[in-house]
């Protein structure tokens, strides 16, 4: 049985700079501030499972559709838009 080939130094960068990778940890860090302050609500621990679960339920769709136009509007002034996209996405909310 042979090892498997480790992964280069590019190959991890790579990974860590993708969007995809980038909004895992942008949901995870959202799933553990919700585990936080369930559990220091209820008195006790309720564990990853649990508020990851609640999390879904509760916050996922409000939160991604928030994100997705904080994204939008980011790209929006990065491309030049500037003032005049940022001004239209306060209209839109």
């Amino acid at each position: 049985m042979s090892l498997p080939p480790k992964e280069s130094e590019a190959s991890r960068d790579f990974i860590k700079q993708s969007s995809l990778y980038q909004e895992f940890l942008a949901e995870r860090e959202e799933i553990l501030r919700h585990k936080w302050l369930e559990s220091e609500r209820l008195g006790y621990d309720i564990g990853f499972e649990r508020a990851l679960l609640d999390w879904i339920r509760k916050h996922r769709d409000g939160w991604r559709a928030h994100r997705r136009a904080l994204l939008q509007q980011q790209a929006a002034v990065r491309a030049g838009g500037g003032l005049e996209a940022e001004a239209a996405q306060k209209k839109e909310n």
